[in-house]
């Protein structure tokens, strides 16, 4: 085989790869079917996450969601930054329904006027466990409504959530402890 017949299959493959990529990328995030946001409203505890800039040292990590009268969902984040022991971090934020039909599909803000999705695509039919994911398959965390979460269980949705895309080998645990609920300084 010539060199230029040898160029032209790599460019062939090549190609073919990154169709493939960019394909598997932008597939449809399947969210769950239904959400009801009063049920879905409350604490979470991290259990794992995408590694993200803005959740950079925290241990644990909860989300509060409430449902608001003027139609969207009031959100706050907290972390303990570096220990369970550390300085309490606090994020403030907004959430909006996009699918009206399913409510699994919002839009988050934390910093007016940029929103970033939030698609629940894995729910426990007692709201004891989320997966929430970002279409571009860049950010995804695993909720819990305690602090520790059975290990089949986060191995199942792991796999779930490779199925749909997301490369689990970036998922990090997110330290859950006993003081986490202490008030810190």
């Amino acid at each position: 085989m010539g060199c230029s017949t040898y160029m032209k299959n790599i460019a062939a493959i090549t190609l073919t790869l990154i169709t493939f990529a960019a394909k598997a990328q932008t597939q449809p995030l399947q969210t769950v079917d239904k959400v009801e946001l009063d049920r879905y409203a409350g604490k979470w505890f991290e259990i794992a996450s995408f590694p993200a800039s803005f959740q950079k040292n925290c241990t644990c990590t909860t989300a509060e969601y409430t449902v608001m009268p003027k139609g969207y969902v009031k959100v706050v984040n907290k972390c303990n930054k570096k220990s369970p022991e550390g300085r309490l971090a606090v994020a403030k934020g907004k959430a909006y329904v996009v699918d009206t039909n399913s409510n699994a599909k919002l839009k988050v803000s934390f910093f007016w006027p940029f929103y970033g999705d939030y698609n629940i695509i894995e729910l426990a039919p007692d709201y004891s466990y989320a997966v929430v994911g970002t279409v571009s398959r860049q950010y995804l965390w695993i909720l819990s409504r305690s602090p520790v979460m059975a290990a089949n269980m986060y191995t199942e949705l792991t796999e779930r959530a490779k199925a749909q895309g997301f490369d689990i080998t970036k998922l990090q645990r997110t330290i859950q402890k006993d003081n986490c609920d202490k008030p810190t300084q």
